[in-house]
């Protein structure tokens, strides 16, 4: 029977490849990668610099489209469950056309395939369609979360206290009740601006794990909040994508 991994990869140094998805890597026929457009070339770039590296039997790489999404829908809800819609298509045409009865395919998944990634959701969906059968592995890699802090030598969490991971939208509702860190992803407009001069502490991360990484920390003042959205825009401009995410921590004294 046809075999999938979802591996992760880490968020960007490929020495962030645990020991169980190089040797998953190595049992691939067919790598599928689907491709963002030239602006976000880099993570086509990387995902071969890492099968360069690591694999040593012979394999094949398949690239598609990744289908376009709406960035300002109206009913953001809808606009996703779309493009997830589409998205499950494209990985449905993938298995069919490239992956033989009895061969093992791969989706290299940025950071952990768990957190804040579609691509185990797609491959369920795919299942559901009925169209074609295959078995699947989950292979979880080191998440941007978990570089974030490594780099900026912190921890997720002050002792005892609660952590919540959410996105920028939702932490634009207002600060969650009874968590003293918390993690903001999928933020492009920078809702932190909203808690300056707080008492809050950030710890930012741009391309983390990357050769073209940026980080700041510090207080959360109006100052550092003005800093970070200049470097962002300017790395935005120049790579032509972004992705970051930032730890906000409300100081707890012992």
């Amino acid at each position: 029977m046809r075999k999938l991994y979802a591996i992760g990869i880490g968020a960007g140094d490929p020495e962030h490849l645990t020991v169980q998805a190089i040797d998953r890597l190595n049992r691939v026929d067919v790598f599928f990668v689907l491709d963002k457009g030239d602006e976000k070339a880099d993570l086509v770039r990387l995902r071969q610099e890492i099968l360069d590296r690591f694999v040593t039997r012979e394999y094949r790489v398949v690239l598609a489209t990744d289908p376009p999404r709406d960035r300002t829908p109206a009913d953001y809800r809808a606009a996703v469950a779309d493009w997830h819609a589409a998205r499950a298509e494209v990985y449905e045409s993938l298995i069919l056309s490239s992956l033989g009865p009895s061969d093992v395919g791969a989706f290299l998944v940025w950071g952990d395939p768990a957190l804040y990634d579609s691509t185990i959701a797609l491959i369920e969906a795919v299942l559901a369609r009925g169209n074609v059968a295959f078995e699947y592995e989950v292979v979880p890699g080191i998440s941007s979360i978990s570089a974030l802090v490594a780099h900026h030598r912190t921890t997720m969490n002050q002792i005892g206290r609660a952590v919540q991971l959410t996105t920028g939208r939702r932490l634009a509702a207002g600060w969650p009740s009874g968590v003293d860190d918390v993690f903001v992803l999928l933020d492009a407009h920078t809702t932190f601006d909203r808690y300056v001069d707080e008492g809050l502490h950030i710890f930012w991360g741009a391309y983390v794990g990357t050769p073209q990484e940026i980080l700041l920390s510090g207080p959360l003042t109006a100052a550092l909040a003005e800093e970070i959205r200049r470097v962002r825009a300017e790395a935005r401009e120049r790579h032509g994508w972004i992705m970051d995410t930032c730890l906000l921590r409300r100081p707890v004294r012992e």
